[in-house]
């Protein structure tokens, strides 16, 4: 179901400028969203739709989960919405597209190809990676760039978990990630109105990576991830923006340099490298300071106050200690 966009942000600021002027099929887009927006509010109870996918064995969140950052208590987004309403631009630019699109995406078999910096590189059958880890579930808050955010109970594992396996060497100071590059399966990368040079990249400093709530998902509502939100595997870095949380990786290298990635090579006074959730810093194109929370309508946005590192100061904030968060945004 496609939702409202904020009304205090234009479409024309909901994605990058470059890609947006691009976009022929604008209109369609925005007049869907009214039109959804517009529903009775019946039509966005709060009861979610039964998951799909395979049931996962994981470990729930433990009782002290809220002190480490691993649980809050906070209403969880619908997984109507949760898989509904996203970015994927793999599979399109409309929120709407992933779920409608990424049915065609084969995620079985899959591999991760490790190198760089590293003890243990080679290609891994994601199969092989799982057997080595535990699952766990984690309900993280997620926070858009684009200023609107859900409440998502996650299953995977702790990326340290897997680093930890591979072995970095002393000279690894990024782990730097790929998204699947398959034009055939995935729309989005063969159009012709994308600006994005193909695959997705993102990257992490190492400390990032290593870090207790940084999370490898394969899952969400206990179930295996859907296609459109990132099957079979991938990240999640919730005190970061949510573009920082790449999707369907097949790609792991660790760097001694800071890779290059996407939205900072295509935008770079508009999505920093670090992308850490803050309040005070406003995209150049529109207010950070507040957060719309799914499910939401026209006329109840239910907007909410942001919070700097997307309330996981607590837990993160000693990582970027005597840094300029407005320059290394």
């Amino acid at each position: 179901m496609i939702i409202k966009r904020p009304t205090d942000i234009p479409s024309s600021e909901i994605t990058p400028e470059a890609i947006y002027l691009r976009r022929r099929d604008f209109m369609r887009g925005s007049l869907a969203g009214i039109a959804a927006g517009l529903l009775p509010g019946s039509l966005m109870a709060e009861d979610s739709t039964a998951p799909a996918g395979q049931a996962l064995t994981y470990s729930p969140v433990a009782a002290d989960a809220t002190d480490q950052g691993f649980d809050t208590r906070e209403a969880r987004t619908p997984y109507e919405h949760v898989t509904g309403y996203n970015n994927f631009y793999e599979f399109g630019m409309d929120k709407s597209d992933p779920a409608q699109y990424a049915g065609s995406l084969v995620t079985d078999p899959w591999s991760v190809e490790v190198s760089g910096e590293v003890e243990k590189p080679g290609a891994y059958a994601l199969e092989d990676l799982l057997a080595k880890v535990q699952l766990e579930e984690r309900i993280y808050r997620l926070r858009c760039v684009e200023a609107w955010s859900m409440v998502i109970p996650w299953v995977g594992f702790p990326l340290a978990d897997l680093i930890r396996q591979l072995g970095p060497t002393s000279r690894a100071r990024y782990v730097e990630f790929k998204t699947l590059y398959r034009p055939k399966q995935m729309r989005g990368q063969r159009s012709a109105f994308s600006t994005i040079d193909w695959p997705y990249v993102e990257g992490l400093r190492m400390d990032e990576a290593m870090h207790p709530l940084t999370l490898m998902a394969t899952g969400l509502y206990g179930r295996s991830l859907p296609n459109q939100n990132g099957a079979p595997l991938r990240l999640v870095v919730p005190w970061k923006y949510g573009f920082k949380s790449i999707k369907s990786i097949v790609s792991i290298r660790f760097t001694e340099k800071q890779p290059q990635t996407t939205w900072a090579q295509i935008a770079p006074r508009e999505y920093g490298f670090y992308a850490n959730v803050n309040p005070q810093v406003d995209h150049p194109r529109w207010s950070q300071k507040t957060e719309r929370r799914l499910p939401s309508t026209l006329f109840n946005p239910n907007r909410i106050d942001t919070q700097l590192f997307n309330g996981y100061g607590e837990q993160v904030a000693h990582l970027y200690q005597g840094m300029d968060l407005r320059k290394y945004y």
